[in-house]
């Protein structure tokens, strides 16, 4: 039986939902509607910052599990194989996750990735290691998330093993489908399981602080307003 005959309202795509946060939500505000939830280590470690804080960062993961390397490859060997071949299956949405472990020794990502990357409309790319030509990111307009700004290549230092994987970056277990969103304050990874659990209780605490917010602009006091909202 169809939703029409029903008269339930039908459930939101994939796509409406990553659409809906997009438009509507903050990061602060899913990292609520996450420890409501009971989920409280989903945020990404601090160190992990926007290339541009005017962006935002929301699509489906693409992961990427880096492994230190101490040499370079031989003239036969193609170092970036899997990361070659991931970046050039990007689909519209898709959001490049970077494991590359807390060595702090490689920059995978630069102005290259990022040129492939937005061609194929992919929503950005956040890694645990850091990043380069940032100028060219910059100028790109695409959202990049990094563990700071260094020029080291990953060739002779970090090599692609598996991809597509479940990987912890920068302290949060990211799984291949996993909603990646970022904004100024940081950024946070919802899993799959829960994305229409968080959906629901950010609407509510979205409506929760326009209330609040409403009412500290009339002049209420802080302690009235909580009480009656229970949001700050």
């Amino acid at each position: 039986m169809n939703d029409t005959i029903t008269g339930l309202p039908p459930e939101p795509s994939v796509d409406a939902v990553v659409a809906e946060m997009r438009d509507t939500f903050f990061c602060a505000l899913i990292s609520d509607a996450l420890d409501e939830l009971g989920h409280m280590a989903q945020a990404m470690e601090p160190c992990i910052r926007p290339l541009d804080e005017a962006l935002v960062l929301v699509g489906r993961a693409r992961t990427m599990l880096y492994m230190d390397v101490y040499a370079r490859p031989g003239p036969d060997e193609n170092h970036y194989a899997l990361e070659i071949a991931l970046v050039d299956d990007l689909q519209p949405g898709d959001v490049v996750v970077a494991a590359c472990g807390k060595s702090g020794r490689i920059a995978p990502w630069g102005g290259l990735l990022s040129t492939a990357a937005t061609i194929r409309g992919a929503a950005g790319a956040v890694m645990d290691g850091f990043v380069r030509d940032i100028r060219h990111v910059r100028e790109l307009k695409l959202p990049v998330y990094s563990g700071g700004i260094a020029p080291l290549d990953s060739n002779g230092r970090g090599k692609v093993v598996e991809t597509d994987v479940p990987v912890e970056c920068a302290g949060v277990l990211v799984h291949p489908g996993d909603i990646i969103f970022g904004d100024a304050d940081g950024c946070i990874v919802i899993p799959q399981a829960l994305e229409m659990d968080v959906l629901e209780a950010g609407r509510r605490k979205l409506t929760a602080e326009k209330h609040t917010l409403d009412a500290l602009k009339a002049g209420k006091k802080l302690v009235d307003v909580y009480n009656e909202f229970g949001v700050l």
